[in-house]
Parts: C-alpha cells; structure tokens; sequence
C-alpha cells in the first residue's frame, strides 16, 4: 500500500515500466526509488525494510559485492593514475604521498560506496528484481 501523498512521485513509463534513470539517481541520493522521499538505507549500509513514507517494501532487495566492485573499480581507476602522475611530475617524500592517497582512497571509497548501493537497489526496484522474500 503506497502512501497518497507519495503517488504522484512514482515514475512509470508507457508500458508500465519503472523509469531505469530517476529510480537510480533516487539510490544514489540514498533515498526510496519509489518516492524519493523516505530514506533507502538505516546507518552506513543496511537497507530499510520498507519505505517509511510510501510503504515500498526493500527487505528483498540484496547488492550484495555489486557496490563494493564498482566502488573498488571507480576508486582504482581515479587513484593508481593519480598517485603516477604525482609521483612522476612531483616526487614527494614517499611518506607524504603513502598519506595523501591513503586518505584519499579510504574517503573516496567510503562515499562511495553507500551511493553505488542505492543506485544499484534502485535499479533492481526499477527492473523489479525482487529477489527472494523473506518468509515469515
């Protein structure tokens, strides 16, 4: 049962289909894919069982190493050229640049990776792969 003031949020194309785009940037924002309202996630990663404005149901919904992936991916891909490009044009002190990039990865994958696990349970919701229920 979705919540009336939250109706009017949801975004289905012609054939009835969940809008792929806005129900990922909705994940991305940490928020429900449905309304975009209601938060996603409880703390850094849990997902909510259900949204608490709309009523959409996430318990399903399972990222499993999907975000941690793609946040590895994007992170290795942003950094390794980085840290070459300082090293050869700069040529700090090793500790020095051990420190800027330590930090710099460990803060980039931090954000990151709450995000891509929103984007990705928000383009399961839009595909509606549910998954397995849970049975109670």
């Amino acid at each position: 049962m979705t919540h009336p003031s939250a109706q009017h949020h949801t975004q289905q194309t012609d054939e009835g289909e969940r809008a792929r785009l806005p129900a990922m940037l909705r994940g991305w924002r940490r928020q429900c894919p449905n309304c975009g309202a209601g938060p996603l996630l409880t703390g850094y990663l849990k997902v909510q069982d259900h949204c608490t404005v709309c009523e959409q149901e996430f318990h399903h919904h399972r990222a499993d190493d999907g975000p941690a992936y793609l946040t590895i991916l994007l992170v290795g891909h942003l950094m390794a050229p980085l840290l070459h490009l300082v090293f050869v044009h700069y040529r700090p002190e090793p500790i020095t640049l051990f420190t800027i990039f330590a930090v710099g990865t460990v803060g980039l994958s931090l954000y990151l990776l709450p995000r891509f696990k929103g984007a990705m349970i928000g383009f399961q919701w839009a595909r509606e792969m549910g998954g397995f229920a849970r049975s109670e």
